[in-house]
């Protein structure tokens, strides 16, 4: 790639402008960014966003800093002590790390004099906690004697693995350059200066140094941007240590793509949210040192993700197992992970590839992933979040005020406020529109001044004008973006395919004169002369859309989604009065836009006839009538729990029938744990095998090694004699496993709990019936009671009762 000179405005576009003018660095991105500085939103849909992040999303993320201890992590490590019990996670710093990060990203647009001193308070409880040489870690400075359990015995000795000693230097690098450009303060840049002077010291091949890469990436993408922050060349070449060994240490795993070289890699692999922030990584050092082979190795894992691995939604990472990549076409829907920081990782990764090749398809891709799979992450007011985002549902998905594993809520304070620096970018003489929302925008054309200012009310309808405010520039091309979906294509591969038939154009015009041009690379290019007061009107043609998932897809086989513009849809069951996962779509359906300015902070539905189908008392398959009700995916999941589909049938074989009642799903159900998933036990859905994760179970996490119990109590006394248990368990990952025992109970004529006389033992074996034949009791109600593991919980998919 050829060498080029831009200016620290490359970074700018994520941590702001203020220290950009003040230098310049050699060798950076082709294209320019336009920092999120100067670009004011007035726009409804993000407007509402950046104002929930502002007054939400921030002030939460700090109050639970402080309610969970994370402040207090560093109080103590600032007074070492061999008494303190090392808890949490050993990444629980970079909580703090990031919502600084993002209120850092406030401060340069919205100046507020008590915040600043709120981030100081707390920056003075970081900076005590440092070690004199720079190291700051409190999952073992807190404790050297005893540190945290993935910390390991010495330094950098867990970091391929668990102690995350090298991520939380890269966040920490992350928020201090925020805070920094934010502030002109340099408290917390000296702090992370004087850690990353730390790694560089003592990690390397040189004497008395050790070789070690990153376990979670994140720390190549920090270190780039402190080089050009500083100009200190130590800082690069760190970066590119960590990516060139990647491969050659003592870990070689797919999980952490450390199963070859980089530069050798050609499928996305292992942990997705790990594997993003690499591939950004890589892209960072590419644009800085001309390093050709990283751009060939990301060119290609790109291809593979959107040919092979990319949800519709934008999501990435199909399992649990791992948070990772499933295998290639491997998409399912209701255990999709989808984790909210692999889709902020999957944009990051986009935006680098637009700066590299400057072209629109890495835009389609991270305009997806924006309005769906990412956004869908955080509530509409900013105070819930999503871990997992599913593309299925029956009920056992909610938003939470915060997780154990805060990672998401925090990467969402510092993803939101950094929205406007996506919108533009510039390159010589040429200006790029690739997002589309109201606002005015100050950028420079080979130094010279322009002011533009856009309008629209995108994504509800495709009109957009774009006015020249002031032109210094004289001639320069303005390059509008013309999305895939406006020209027929889902995704830039064949993973998706638009059904229906449609053919959407687009137009532009200036001044009201209608333009022509041949598309290059995606964009429309008008090249004049421009004057304050031209206008450019954009239109898009913006009807709802049938998608089908290529065929070598399981999960989607016989099934459509619908989608307008850049929204995907879901059916949700508040808006539907029949169970909306067992639809089936009429082969030519006929959709109706309806704006909804009171639901969801303002929406448009879609309503399209369909069925359901349903069996009846007598075992019938029955057909009935609806109107279907669709809702943007990004808003569901905020009025409470219950079903939710994506991917709808339109092929019989696909649909999911309503069960006929059993006598487990007339009954009253309760627990001693009683989780939002505990009616999965009798949807009447069994797993397929042990590694089925397509199907919704309950589960008694977080307990470990108690007694726990489920019980039924029937409508009327009967007569059971047998039980049937399917056993969840998601070994190695995560938190189940089969129990160590279990037994069925009756309740009595006298009221008390009495064991069923077993015939055949009580079995464990993981996603397979587990049959219990007793001798029959007539009881009016049973409960299943479980001892779980020492060191786990225990699940279950399925409890028949007969």
């Amino acid at each position: 790639m050829k060498k080029l000179m831009i200016s620290v405005l490359l970074f700018s576009m994520i941590t702001g402008g203020a220290y950009a003018q003040k230098r310049t660095v050699a060798h950076g991105y082709p294209i320019d960014p336009v920092p999120f500085t100067s670009v004011k939103i007035t726009d409804s849909f993000w407007g509402q966003r950046l104002k929930a992040s502002r007054e939400m999303t921030i002030p939460l993320a700090f109050s639970k800093c402080e309610e969970t201890g994370r402040y207090r992590n560093f109080e103590m490590a600032a007074h070492p002590s061999d008494t303190i019990k090392v808890g949490g996670l050993s990444f629980d710093d970079t909580d703090v790390y990031k919502t600084i990060e993002g209120a850092s990203y406030l401060l340069q647009t919205y100046p507020d004099k008590k915040l600043e001193k709120y981030i100081d308070s707390v920056l003075t409880i970081v900076a005590a906690a440092q070690e004199p040489d720079g190291y700051l870690y409190t999952s073992r400075t807190m404790n050297p004697k005893h540190p945290h359990e993935w910390a390991g015995s010495k330094r950098w000795e867990k970091v391929e693995e668990l102690s995350h000693e090298f991520y939380n230097l890269g966040h920490m690098i992350e928020g201090a350059i925020a805070h920094y450009q934010a502030t002109g303060k340099r408290n917390f840049l000296d702090i992370a200066i004087r850690y990353a002077d730390c790694v560089c010291r003592e990690i390397g091949d040189g004497p008395n140094q050790v070789v070690r890469v990153p376990g979670h990436q994140i720390a190549e993408m920090a270190l780039a941007k402190l080089y050009l922050v500083t100009g200190d060349e130590k800082y690069l070449k760190q970066a590119k240590f960590f990516l060139d060994k990647r491969g050659y240490t003592s870990r070689r795993d797919e999980y952490s793509q450390a199963h070859k070289p980089v530069i050798e890699q050609d499928e996305a692999v292992g942990h997705a949210v790990r594997a993003t922030y690499m591939y950004a990584g890589m892209a960072d050092v590419a644009a800085l040192t001309g390093d050709t082979s990283y751009v060939h190795a990301i060119d290609r894992i790109w291809d593979n993700i959107v040919g092979k691995k990319l949800y519709i939604t934008g999501g990435i990472g199909a399992t649990s197992n791992g948070e990772a990549f499933g295998a290639n076409y491997e998409l399912p829907n209701m255990s999709a992970y989808c984790e909210t920081c692999a889709a902020i990782g999957n944009v990051y990764v986009n935006y680098r590839l637009f700066l590299l090749h400057g072209d629109a398809k890495y835009y389609d891709v991270l305009e997806r992933t924006l309005y769906n799979g990412l956004i869908s992450g955080v509530s509409l007011d900013g105070g819930g979040f999503f871990y997992p985002n599913p593309l299925q549902s029956m009920g056992q998905h909610q938003r939470q005020p915060w997780f154990g594993c805060a990672c998401c809520p925090s990467n969402i304070c510092r993803f939101i406020p950094s929205l406007p620096g996506y919108v533009y970018a510039v390159k010589d003489r040429n200006v790029y529109v690739n997002l589309f929302m109201s606002n005015n925008v100050t950028l420079k054309v080979e130094g010279k001044k322009v002011e533009l200012s856009q309008t629209t009310s995108y994504p509800w309808n495709g009109d957009i004008t774009i006015n020249v405010d002031r032109n210094s520039a004289g001639q320069f091309a303005m390059k509008v973006r013309i999305p895939g979906w406006v020209q027929n294509q889902v995704v830039p591969s064949d993973l998706y395919m638009y059904t229906d038939g449609l053919r959407p154009k687009y137009s532009v015009k200036v001044n009201g004169e209608e333009m022509n041009a041949e598309l290059q690379h995606g964009y429309f290019t008008i090249d004049r002369k421009w004057k304050k007061g031209d206008r450019v009107e954009v239109h898009f043609d913006m009807e709802p859309r049938m998608v089908k998932a290529n065929n070598k897809v399981e999960a989607d086989r016989g099934r459509i989604a619908i989608e307008r513009g850049p929204i995907v849809y879901c059916a949700e069951w508040p808006d539907n009065d029949f169970d909306v996962l067992s639809i089936l779509m009429n082969r030519t359906p006929k959709f109706e836009v309806v704006s909804n300015p009171d639901l969801l902070y303002g929406i448009n539905e879609i309503k399209t006839q369909a069925q359901t189908l349903e069996y009846d008392n007598n075992g019938r398959l029955v057909a009935k009538d609806h109107t279907l009700t669709l809702i943007p995916y990004y808003a569901w999941a905020h009025r409470g729990s219950g079903n939710m589909e994506v991917w709808l049938p339109y092929e019989v074989n696909a649909t999911r029938p309503t069960a006929i009642p059993t006598l487990a799903s007339k009954s009253k159900i309760d627990a001693s744990h009683k989780g939002s998933s505990l009616s999965s036990i009798t949807d009447g859905l069994v797993p397929k095998d042990e590694n089925d994760r397509t199907i919704p179970y309950y589960h008694w996490w977080p307990k470990e090694g108690t007694t726990e119990w489920i019980s039924y109590e029937f409508p009327e006394k009967m007569t059971i004699s047998n039980s049937t248990v399917y056993w969840f368990d998601d070994a190695p990952w995560g938190g189940c496993r089969v129990p160590k025992s279990w037994k069925i109970y009756y309740k009595n004529a006298s009221g008390d709990w009495t064991p069923v006389q077993n015939l055949n033992g009580y079995g464990v074996k993981k996603g397979d019936p587990n049959i219990v034949d007793f001798e029959p009791v007539k009881t009016k109600a049973v409960k299943l009671e479980v001892v779980l593991p020492e060191k786990n919980a225990s699940g279950i998919f399925e409890w028949e009762v007969k």
